[in-house]
């Protein structure tokens, strides 16, 4: 009889319900869900690896050649398995877990061109543009965002570390979805209307669309580039 019930639509979704609640109850942070998830041994997810990866590397590596680009830093540079597949002449990596740059500076202890640093945004102060540099990424990182201030201090820091241009990879349409430490925003909107000195001109559509490969490899990010409209 339990077996039958288990199979029944109704109860499966019931459980699901349950299992996202309690998701919700124990998340705290957006910032907390990353740290206690590298500590566990966690990855920074599918997009880091095998064929997305790939993607987004061709991608950036094309990019940064083809604009002569001299310096790259990312906000959210993950457990750094993405920065594998890149090809940049300078590198900065800010992350908010603490585990994460530790297996950065693991992986790259030997690589004297980039450089990584913890990032809290309540007690992050570049005036001097100590971070800026040519190009600065944003890679799977907006929809993870939840709460709205810190989406906020993320979007300025990010646009005020870019001289040049500013590559985001994410998705672009609002929803609350049932996973505490997801939140999908329409950035595009949100930047336009704060941003405005920065120009979109280009969007690359991601080569593994969710709509036609299923999870973990297909995703619904894209790339959105913009650049400084004074840019030289």
């Amino acid at each position: 009889m339990k077996d039958r019930l288990s199979t029944m639509p109704g109860v499966r979704w019931l459980r699901k319900r349950l299992a996202a609640y309690r998701k919700w109850n124990r998340f705290t942070t957006s910032a907390d869900y990353w740290e206690s998830r590298y500590e566990k041994g966690g990855t920074s997810g599918n997009g880091s690896y095998g064929p997305l990866a790939e993607f987004k590397a061709e991608v950036i590596n094309h990019f940064v050649q083809e604009h002569e680009i001299t310096s790259v830093v990312e906000f959210g540079c993950g457990d750094g398995n993405q920065l594998l597949y890149a090809v940049y002449p300078r590198y900065v990596g800010l992350d908010v877990a603490r585990e994460a740059i530790h297996m950065c500076r693991d992986k790259f202890k030997n690589d004297a061109s980039k450089s990584f640093f913890f990032y809290d945004s309540e007690c992050f102060v570049d005036g001097a543009g100590v971070f800026r540099a040519d190009l600065a990424l944003s890679l799977d990182v907006l929809y993870h965002l939840v709460e709205d201030h810190v989406f906020t201090r993320y979007m300025e820091l990010l646009f005020q570390a870019a001289r040049r241009f500013i590559i985001i990879y994410s998705s672009n349409h609002d929803e609350i979805t049932s996973l505490p430490y997801e939140r999908e925003r329409k950035f595009t909107d949100y930047v336009t209307a704060h941003f405005p000195q920065w120009q979109l001109i280009e969007k690359i559509e991601n080569r593994y669309p969710l709509s036609q490969y299923p999870a973990p490899l297909g995703s619904y990010s894209d790339f959105y580039i913009y650049e400084h409209r004074d840019a030289d």
